[in-house]
Protein backbone atom coordinates (compact mmCIF):
# COMPACT_ATOMS: atom_id res chain seq x y z
CA UNK A 1 0.00 0.00 0.00
CA UNK A 2 1.56 3.43 -1.23
CA UNK A 3 0.89 5.74 2.06
CA UNK A 4 2.80 9.15 0.67
CA UNK A 5 4.57 10.10 -2.77
CA UNK A 6 6.30 13.46 -2.52
CA UNK A 7 7.92 15.05 -6.24
CA UNK A 8 11.15 16.85 -5.72
CA UNK A 9 13.36 17.87 -8.46
CA UNK A 10 15.45 15.20 -9.27
CA UNK A 11 13.30 12.13 -7.90
CA UNK A 12 10.23 10.94 -6.29
CA UNK A 13 10.01 9.58 -3.14
CA UNK A 14 6.99 6.65 -1.92
CA UNK A 15 6.04 5.43 1.41
CA UNK A 16 4.81 1.92 1.02
CA UNK A 17 3.75 -0.19 3.78
CA UNK A 18 4.12 -3.80 2.70
CA UNK A 19 3.07 -6.62 4.80
CA UNK A 20 4.28 -10.56 4.46
CA UNK A 21 4.31 -11.58 7.97
CA UNK A 22 1.22 -11.31 10.28
CA UNK A 23 1.32 -8.16 12.90
CA UNK A 24 4.70 -6.67 11.28
CA UNK A 25 4.21 -3.94 8.95
CA UNK A 26 7.34 -2.83 7.05
CA UNK A 27 7.71 0.89 5.98
CA UNK A 28 9.85 0.81 3.19
CA UNK A 29 10.64 4.16 1.55
CA UNK A 30 11.40 3.77 -2.28
CA UNK A 31 13.49 6.93 -3.74
CA UNK A 32 13.42 6.83 -7.65
CA UNK A 33 15.41 8.88 -9.48
CA UNK A 34 14.01 11.26 -12.18
CA UNK A 35 14.50 10.80 -15.78
CA UNK A 36 16.04 7.59 -15.29
CA UNK A 37 13.60 4.66 -16.15
CA UNK A 38 14.34 1.14 -14.65
CA UNK A 39 17.42 1.99 -12.96
CA UNK A 40 19.53 -0.12 -10.75
CA UNK A 41 18.39 -0.27 -6.92
CA UNK A 42 19.77 -0.02 -3.64
CA UNK A 43 19.17 -1.65 -0.31
CA UNK A 44 19.49 0.25 2.54
CA UNK A 45 19.42 -0.89 6.04
CA UNK A 46 21.16 1.07 8.85
CA UNK A 47 22.37 -0.57 12.09
CA UNK A 48 20.04 -1.03 15.52
CA UNK A 49 18.83 1.53 17.07
CA UNK A 50 18.25 3.45 14.19
CA UNK A 51 14.99 5.01 12.62
CA UNK A 52 13.24 5.72 9.16
CA UNK A 53 14.17 9.63 9.84
CA UNK A 54 16.47 9.43 6.87
CA UNK A 55 14.76 8.44 4.16
CA UNK A 56 12.38 11.47 4.80
CA UNK A 57 15.44 14.11 4.26
CA UNK A 58 15.47 15.58 0.74
CA UNK A 59 19.05 16.05 0.96
CA UNK A 60 19.87 12.49 2.23
CA UNK A 61 17.28 10.94 -0.50
CA UNK A 62 18.91 13.28 -3.48
CA UNK A 63 22.18 11.70 -2.25
CA UNK A 64 20.58 8.39 -2.47
CA UNK A 65 18.97 9.00 -6.13
CA UNK A 66 22.23 10.78 -7.24
CA UNK A 67 23.94 9.00 -10.78
CA UNK A 68 20.41 7.60 -11.40
CA UNK A 69 20.60 4.49 -8.89
CA UNK A 70 17.54 3.88 -6.75
CA UNK A 71 16.89 3.32 -3.50
CA UNK A 72 15.40 1.18 -0.93
CA UNK A 73 15.48 1.91 2.71
CA UNK A 74 13.94 0.24 5.46
CA UNK A 75 13.90 -1.02 9.32
CA UNK A 76 15.12 -4.51 10.75
CA UNK A 77 13.07 -6.43 12.69
CA UNK A 78 12.15 -5.09 16.30
CA UNK A 79 14.08 -1.46 15.51
CA UNK A 80 12.40 1.62 14.87
CA UNK A 81 8.79 1.28 14.05
CA UNK A 82 8.93 -2.60 13.87
CA UNK A 83 9.34 -3.04 17.58
CA UNK A 84 5.78 -3.26 19.54
CA UNK A 85 3.47 -5.76 21.18
CA UNK A 86 6.43 -6.97 23.05
CA UNK A 87 7.49 -7.08 26.55
CA UNK A 88 10.06 -4.60 27.59
CA UNK A 89 12.73 -7.41 28.54
CA UNK A 90 12.47 -9.10 24.63
CA UNK A 91 14.44 -6.27 22.76
CA UNK A 92 16.82 -6.55 19.68
CA UNK A 93 20.26 -8.12 21.34
CA UNK A 94 17.61 -10.52 23.66
CA UNK A 95 16.23 -11.89 20.22
CA UNK A 96 19.13 -11.74 18.38
CA UNK A 97 18.28 -14.93 16.79
CA UNK A 98 15.09 -14.13 15.77
CA UNK A 99 16.14 -10.36 14.25
CA UNK A 100 19.02 -11.93 11.87
CA UNK A 101 16.49 -14.52 10.59
CA UNK A 102 13.60 -12.44 9.84
CA UNK A 103 15.69 -9.71 8.59
CA UNK A 104 17.27 -11.68 6.14
CA UNK A 105 13.92 -13.27 4.87
CA UNK A 106 12.92 -9.31 4.37
CA UNK A 107 15.59 -8.45 2.53
CA UNK A 108 14.62 -11.54 0.02
CA UNK A 109 11.03 -10.12 0.34
CA UNK A 110 11.79 -6.15 -0.77
CA UNK A 111 13.83 -7.88 -3.51
CA UNK A 112 10.34 -9.94 -4.61
CA UNK A 113 8.33 -6.40 -4.26
CA UNK A 114 10.79 -5.00 -6.25
CA UNK A 115 10.48 -7.48 -9.13
CA UNK A 116 6.62 -6.92 -9.02
CA UNK A 117 7.36 -3.31 -10.28
CA UNK A 118 8.51 -2.26 -13.51
CA UNK A 119 10.30 1.11 -12.42
CA UNK A 120 13.43 -0.77 -11.18
CA UNK A 121 15.61 -3.28 -12.24
CA UNK A 122 16.21 -6.09 -9.47
CA UNK A 123 18.54 -7.59 -12.04
CA UNK A 124 21.19 -4.76 -10.97
CA UNK A 125 20.64 -4.90 -7.19
CA UNK A 126 22.74 -4.49 -4.39
CA UNK A 127 23.04 -4.15 -0.79
CA UNK A 128 24.13 -1.28 1.50
CA UNK A 129 24.52 -1.73 5.61
CA UNK A 130 26.12 -0.07 8.28
CA UNK A 131 25.93 -2.19 11.64
CA UNK A 132 23.77 -4.47 12.64
CA UNK A 133 22.22 -3.89 8.86
CA UNK A 134 25.89 -4.31 7.59
CA UNK A 135 25.67 -8.14 9.53
CA UNK A 136 22.21 -8.47 8.11
CA UNK A 137 23.41 -7.56 4.42
CA UNK A 138 26.21 -10.01 4.37
CA UNK A 139 24.32 -13.36 5.66
CA UNK A 140 21.65 -11.88 2.76
CA UNK A 141 23.86 -11.73 -0.01
CA UNK A 142 25.50 -15.00 0.91
CA UNK A 143 22.22 -17.03 0.57
CA UNK A 144 20.82 -14.63 -2.05
CA UNK A 145 22.05 -14.08 -5.96
CA UNK A 146 19.82 -11.36 -6.70
CA UNK A 147 22.14 -9.17 -4.57
CA UNK A 148 24.86 -8.23 -7.34
CA UNK A 149 27.28 -5.90 -4.94
CA UNK A 150 27.44 -5.61 -0.90
CA UNK A 151 28.96 -2.62 0.35
CA UNK A 152 29.54 -3.10 4.19
CA UNK A 153 30.49 -0.70 7.16
CA UNK A 154 31.02 -1.64 10.25
CA UNK A 155 29.47 -4.94 10.23
CA UNK A 156 28.69 -6.73 13.48
CA UNK A 157 29.75 -10.51 14.11
CA UNK A 158 31.54 -12.94 15.62
CA UNK A 159 28.88 -13.39 18.32
CA UNK A 160 31.14 -14.70 21.00
CA UNK A 161 33.20 -12.01 21.15
CA UNK A 162 30.68 -9.35 20.38
CA UNK A 163 28.39 -10.09 22.91
CA UNK A 164 30.95 -10.64 25.14
CA UNK A 165 32.66 -7.16 24.98
CA UNK A 166 30.58 -4.72 22.63
CA UNK A 167 29.48 -1.52 24.89
CA UNK A 168 25.81 -1.74 22.80
CA UNK A 169 24.82 -4.71 25.52
CA UNK A 170 23.66 -3.44 28.96
CA UNK A 171 26.07 -5.05 31.51
CA UNK A 172 23.15 -6.55 33.87
CA UNK A 173 22.37 -8.25 30.61
CA UNK A 174 25.37 -9.59 29.52
CA UNK A 175 25.64 -12.97 30.91
CA UNK A 176 22.62 -13.99 29.83
CA UNK A 177 24.14 -13.35 26.02
CA UNK A 178 27.23 -15.22 26.91
CA UNK A 179 25.92 -18.77 28.53
CA UNK A 180 26.58 -21.31 26.28
CA UNK A 181 22.43 -21.83 25.25
CA UNK A 182 22.49 -18.48 23.62
CA UNK A 183 25.30 -18.45 22.03
CA UNK A 184 24.53 -21.81 20.44
CA UNK A 185 21.30 -20.34 19.26
CA UNK A 186 22.87 -17.52 17.25
CA UNK A 187 26.02 -19.29 16.27
CA UNK A 188 24.25 -20.43 12.72
CA UNK A 189 23.68 -16.82 12.26
CA UNK A 190 27.25 -15.60 12.91
CA UNK A 191 28.69 -13.36 9.41
CA UNK A 192 32.19 -14.86 10.14
CA UNK A 193 30.57 -18.12 9.32
CA UNK A 194 28.32 -16.49 6.00
CA UNK A 195 30.91 -14.18 4.66
CA UNK A 196 33.23 -16.28 2.59
CA UNK A 197 30.26 -17.36 0.98
CA UNK A 198 29.20 -14.03 -0.60
CA UNK A 199 30.33 -14.59 -4.48
CA UNK A 200 29.53 -10.40 -5.41
CA UNK A 201 31.55 -7.72 -5.35
CA UNK A 202 32.44 -6.23 -1.59
CA UNK A 203 33.29 -3.82 -0.12
CA UNK A 204 34.15 -3.64 4.00
CA UNK A 205 35.29 -0.65 6.14
CA UNK A 206 35.63 0.48 9.47
CA UNK A 207 34.66 4.12 10.31
CA UNK A 208 33.79 4.54 13.84
CA UNK A 209 36.17 3.57 16.96
CA UNK A 210 35.96 0.00 18.23
CA UNK A 211 33.47 -0.15 20.85
CA UNK A 212 30.44 -1.47 19.34
CA UNK A 213 32.32 -3.97 17.46
CA UNK A 214 35.19 -5.17 19.61
CA UNK A 215 38.52 -5.03 17.57
CA UNK A 216 38.78 -8.67 17.47
CA UNK A 217 35.21 -9.16 16.38
CA UNK A 218 36.65 -6.48 13.47
CA UNK A 219 39.57 -8.83 12.59
CA UNK A 220 37.57 -12.33 12.33
CA UNK A 221 35.14 -10.40 10.70
CA UNK A 222 38.01 -9.14 7.93
CA UNK A 223 39.73 -12.41 8.08
CA UNK A 224 36.30 -14.20 6.66
CA UNK A 225 35.86 -11.70 3.90
CA UNK A 226 35.60 -13.27 0.47
CA UNK A 227 39.18 -13.20 -1.74
CA UNK A 228 37.41 -10.38 -3.92
CA UNK A 229 36.27 -7.96 -0.80
CA UNK A 230 37.97 -4.46 -1.16
CA UNK A 231 38.90 -4.30 2.14
CA UNK A 232 39.73 -0.12 3.16
CA UNK A 233 41.86 0.38 5.56
CA UNK A 234 40.32 2.55 8.44
CA UNK A 235 42.46 5.74 8.21
CA UNK A 236 41.83 5.14 4.49
CA UNK A 237 38.35 4.74 4.93
CA UNK A 238 37.86 7.79 7.63
CA UNK A 239 39.82 10.03 5.67
CA UNK A 240 37.68 9.64 2.24
CA UNK A 241 34.36 9.90 4.52
CA UNK A 242 35.64 13.02 6.01
CA UNK A 243 37.22 14.08 2.86
CA UNK A 244 33.70 14.16 0.75
CA UNK A 245 30.54 12.63 2.05
CA UNK A 246 28.94 13.18 -0.69
CA UNK A 247 30.90 9.74 -2.41
CA UNK A 248 30.08 7.22 0.55
CA UNK A 249 27.62 5.30 -1.95
CA UNK A 250 29.67 6.18 -4.91
CA UNK A 251 31.63 1.92 -5.10
CA UNK A 252 28.24 0.32 -5.19
CA UNK A 253 26.35 2.45 -7.49
CA UNK A 254 29.53 2.08 -9.94
CA UNK A 255 29.24 -1.90 -9.27
CA UNK A 256 25.88 -1.85 -10.42
CA UNK A 257 26.17 0.58 -13.21
CA UNK A 258 28.92 -1.94 -14.80
CA UNK A 259 26.12 -4.69 -14.85
CA UNK A 260 24.00 -4.91 -18.13
CA UNK A 261 20.58 -3.95 -18.03
CA UNK A 262 17.64 -5.86 -17.83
Amino acid sequence: MIGQRDEYPTFTREMIQVTWRAGDPIYLFLILPKNHPKPPVILYLYGYPSDTDRFMNEDYCALLAKDGVAAAGFLSALTGHRYHDRPMKEWFISELQEVLGTSVHDVQMVLNYLATRNDVDVSRAGMFGEGSGAAIGILAAAVEPRIRALDVTDPWGDWPDWLAKSTLVPEEERAAYVKPEFLKRVAPLDPVEWFGKVKAPVRLQYLYQPGETPLTARERITAAAPPQAKIVPKKDALAQFQADKLKYFDWIKDQLRRLPAQ
